[in-house]
């Protein structure tokens, strides 16, 4: 088989090529941070030239603009899926956090990229968009149980920014547990430094 054959059997589609793009840039933008990454290293590492990465993206800033979408966009959704299936409110919560710690744990390099700018205000400008849109989730489902979603927005804050703050150590650290982790999120925010309890439990899971 000649070099041109071989090339053509490994043609990608528009859209393989997009999405390996996206999945190049994901891993060197965890790795590397924005600022630490080239469209030269982005291509290499794709095996393209430079201009298939901005025929695609227009540059650096729109590929990082979508993998920064999705790591939100997938974020919502775990905490979409799990607020929707708590009944007690402390469940709720607890069930948010672990969701967000699950993420943490599976998808380093997401978070990563979502927390690598913490010093110049991009991570909290992301945790903002986050908790906007984690607000939405609660006001619905704190509506759905009768509970008032007057202070939804600052619920929103505190989780989030709680919740990320503390993965970020955990992330590095490794241990406890998510669960274990999760479990004494809760117990600070739901009993407060006041009435803390001295041995957290995760709350009980209603068998499905």
């Amino acid at each position: 088989m000649s070099d041109s054959e071989g090339r053509a059997r490994v043609r990608m589609t528009g859209r393989e090529r997009r999405e390996q793009l996206v999945l190049v840039g994901r891993a060197l933008f965890a790795e590397k941070g924005f600022d630490g990454t080239s469209i030269e290293e982005i291509a290499a590492r794709a095996k393209v030239s430079k201009p298939v990465v901005y025929e695609h993206f227009g540059g650096k800033e729109g590929l990082y603009a979508v993998v920064v979408d999705r790591e939100m966009s997938a974020l919502l959704d775990r905490l979409t899926q799990v607020l929707s299936a708590g009944q007690h409110p402390r469940e709720l919560v607890e069930q948010a956090a672990l969701a967000l710690l699950t993420y943490i744990e599976e998808e380093a390099d997401g978070f990563r990229i979502l927390s690598r700018d913490s010093t110049s205000g991009a991570f909290s400008s992301l945790l903002n968009d986050l908790a906007n849109q984690v607000e939405y989730v609660l006001v619905r489902e704190f509506g759905q149980r009768g509970i008032t979603t007057k202070h939804a927005a600052m619920y929103a804050q505190m989780l989030v920014g709680m919740v990320a703050l503390t993965g970020m150590w955990w992330l590095e650290e490794g241990k406890p547990s998510r669960e274990e982790v999760a479990a004494h999120l809760v117990n600070l925010g739901w009993n407060g430094l006041a009435h803390l309890e001295a041995k957290p439990r995760p709350f009980p899971r209603r068998k499905s």
